[in-house]
């Protein structure tokens, strides 16, 4: 490994997310966090100057539809008889959210 991170370097990480390590975990750390460092270092390495930019990759134009609505037949009186709490032709719920 290229890129092996000290021990002193685990113990500050560490300390900064507020974990405690034994020193076992701090060894297993070390390890494991150097080898994806070495393997981010590797994707710096690719060769990728001859390739276009790719924002869409599927090749969909457009994944959405036009928002129509749908009459299924029923009767809103009749639907908003079995609603516990309503206003006018709306569902009424609890507030969930507070404005702090």
């Amino acid at each position: 490994m290229a890129n092996t991170l000290s021990r002193d370097e685990i113990l500050k990480l560490a300390k900064l997310s507020r974990l405690i390590l034994s020193d076992k975990e701090v060894d297993e750390m070390q390890k494991e966090l150097s080898s994806i460092i070495d393997f981010v270092s590797k994707l710096s390495e690719a060769k990728v100057d001859n390739l276009e930019v790719s924002d869409q990759v599927t090749g969909l134009e457009s994944v959405l539809r036009e928002d129509n609505p749908t009459d299924y037949g029923y009767d809103i009186t009749e639907l908003m008889s079995n609603v516990p709490y309503s206003e006018g032709d709306y569902i009424k719920v609890p507030k969930m959210l507070s404005e702090s």
